[in-house]
């Protein structure tokens, strides 16, 4: 990895962390695991996993670690993996699928950190379903981030990248 991309994922970072705290006042309205998509798609899932993990470790110091910082880390990588290996099996694909890709998203990231509860009580699916709402504030949030600001991010990612990799 080169130093271009690496201060192309600092920036990346940082506008997520500054994200998740500014809105972190709304519940489970987060440009996270959008950025992490988007980061997937145009710079592939190594990146993707990066910024996750940044953006975890940087946010929760000033929001609360716990161990439920592990899961988000789990799943914020799970989600740049597959965003990254579908960035590099399609060379076009449509914001309607990167969409739905990220409401699917919102949900799965709900699924893993879930397991926070059932590692700590054992009891996994009554803090699943009472989460669900919280998860679906969390799909629609992704997908009102991806349609805002993959247009724009992909506009100066790609340039970005066209000009230094």
């Amino acid at each position: 990895m080169n130093t271009y991309k690496l201060t192309l994922l600092a920036l990346l970072a940082a506008i997520a962390v500054v994200g998740r705290i500014t809105l972190s006042f709304v519940p489970n309205i987060q440009p996270v695991t959008s950025m992490v998509i988007i980061c997937g798609i145009i710079l592939g899932p190594v990146a993707a996993v990066l910024l996750g993990l940044l953006t975890t470790f940087l946010s929760n110091m000033l929001l609360g670690m716990g161990i439920w910082t592990i899961w988000q880390i789990v799943s914020w990588a799970i989600i740049g993996i597959v965003s990254g290996l579908i960035g590099k099996t399609k060379k076009s694909i449509p914001l309607y699928g990167i969409v739905l890709f990220s409401i699917l998203s919102g949900y799965f990231y709900g699924f893993v950190i879930s397991l926070t509860q059932y590692q700590i009580t054992g009891k996994f699916l009554p803090y699943y379903l009472a989460g669900l709402p919280y998860d679906t504030y969390h799909a629609i949030g992704n997908a009102f981030f991806i349609t805002m600001i993959y247009p724009v991010l992909t506009y100066f990612m790609k340039k970005y990248a066209n000009d230094h990799f």
